[in-house]
């Protein structure tokens, strides 16, 4: 059964700003101001609008502990609430101490007109588990954390949680309590992790049957989003049923093997975005990568982005044209202008919040040349993207007789090309057009 109607929070795909490719497990409060206010000042009027802070907010010993390339602390005793919930580590978010939580932060986000979002683990902590700490009951019955954990369910990657075994007459108790804390702090957006790729199994599918059930009874509209990938096709409906967005890979990074993989992703998932529904190819990294990867170097500062000026332009228009949810992964203060230039071009944004489904229309015999198209709504015009996968330049034709009064406009360069038809290609690049075609026609 669905939980409400997925159109009250998220209509479109959801655009914004996430801290992981960036700051890892480090980012703090300071810095998350700054690039809440760098979108707030250069991305919000173009439609981005989610602070999302990613995983192990709640740890304090974050970039102590695991300066020895331990990206996830082992054992680590992470901060929680009287009924075994996470909070935010106090020394990274000093905004939070005395019980505050995220409101704070939250509050000063939603002043800049934005939205604010978290990372959580699926699950319950394990040492919550293993000292039988309470939880938070609907009818006041005392229930230890151990009481709900299912031992056996656990993390391959990260050691803090077990899995809520739904089969506890209290395992929606618990969500609920989490996800009426996450209410009251204001988050608009929470992106859970350990989840997306299991849903086969009854307990992950259960853990997100739960959290759905917990949105809708907290009373607050909250994006759910469900990671890593990849999804599995056969859950569609059900990812449909209960969330919003669903990773469709592992995490991306800036590699030309993963980007050019990601077209064969996109189609296979193609017939099942809209309607709050939204096939997530996970971030858009750009610009400065992986400070947080090496915390015990003071001087460290990441690395550039690895994919070229024709590489990045094609990943946001994969990632528009198929109307994935956009969520930027850099430090937007440390942007280029050309990034810049990319991530407030309006027409292509416009595109990405196309209310029709986009699909694959072609693909040449040897599979380097590809073409998404999707029509617009006014029944006169409609997108074609041409992406050249190969390592050779291509020569493209549109198969295409205009009238007089079509037209047919680069969303890249900004111009109507009037009834030009052929282009050509650079390796790894792509050209994005809106063809209209007039009505006297």
């Amino acid at each position: 059964m669905a939980f409400y109607d997925k159109n009250d929070v998220a209509p479109v795909p959801p655009m914004g700003w996430n801290s992981y490719d960036y700051y890892n497990t480090l980012v703090n409060e300071e810095q998350v101001r700054a690039n809440a206010d760098y979108m707030a000042k250069n991305l919000k009027q173009h439609g981005w609008e989610y602070v999302v802070i990613d995983i192990q907010w709640s740890d304090s010993a974050a970039g102590t502990r695991n300066k020895d390339n331990i990206q996830y602390i082992p054992f680590s005793r992470f901060n929680v609430d009287e009924y075994s919930r996470q909070i935010p580590a106090p020394n990274r978010f000093p905004s939070s101490k005395d019980g505050a939580g995220f409101k704070p932060l939250a509050d000063y986000i939603h002043s800049l007109g934005l939205k604010f979002g978290i990372h959580i683990m699926r699950g319950i902590p394990r040492f919550a588990a293993h000292e039988h700490m309470p939880i938070k009951t609907h009818d006041g019955t005392k229930v230890t954390a151990d009481q709900i954990a299912c031992a056996y369910s656990t993390c391959a990657w990260n050691p803090d949680m077990y899995g809520v075994d739904f089969r506890s007459p209290y395992a929606q108790d618990y969500y609920d309590s989490i996800f009426e804390l996450y209410a009251s702090w204001g988050v608009d957006f929470v992106k859970v992790d350990d989840i997306c790729r299991h849903v086969k199994e009854p307990i992950y599918e259960k853990e997100v049957e739960m959290m759905a059930t917990a949105i809708k009874n907290s009373g607050r509209g909250i994006v759910l989003s469900l990671s890593p990938g990849p999804a599995v096709i056969e859950k569609a409906h059900h990812y449909k049923t209960y969330a919003n967005m669903w990773r469709i890979t592992d995490d991306f990074w800036d590699d030309w093997k993963l980007l050019k993989a990601m077209f064969e992703r996109c189609e296979v998932w193609q017939t099942h975005s809209g309607n709050g529904n939204w096939p997530d190819c996970d971030m858009l990294p750009m610009g400065k990568l992986g400070y947080g990867w090496a915390a015990a170097d003071a001087e460290y500062k990441g690395w550039d982005c690895k994919f070229t000026p024709e590489e990045t332009r094609t990943m946001i228009t994969l990632w528009s044209v198929f109307r994935a949810p956009l969520m930027i992964g850099t430090d937007l203060p440390q942007l280029s202008d050309f990034n810049l230039s990319l991530l407030t071009n309006d027409e292509i944004i416009a595109m990405n919040k196309c209310p029709n489904q986009a699909f694959q229309s072609s693909k040449s015999c040897n599979e380097n040349l590809v073409i998404w198209a999707n029509e617009c709504d006014d029944d006169l015009s409609y997108y074609e993207c041409y992406f050249n996968l190969s390592e050779e330049e291509q020569t493209v034709k549109i198969n295409l007789t205009l009238g007089k009064d079509d037209n047919i406009r680069d969303l890249w360069e900004h111009k109507d090309l009037g009834g030009k038809t052929e282009f050509v290609l650079k390796p790894h690049s792509c050209k994005a057009l809106k063809i209209t075609v007039s009505a006297k026609n």
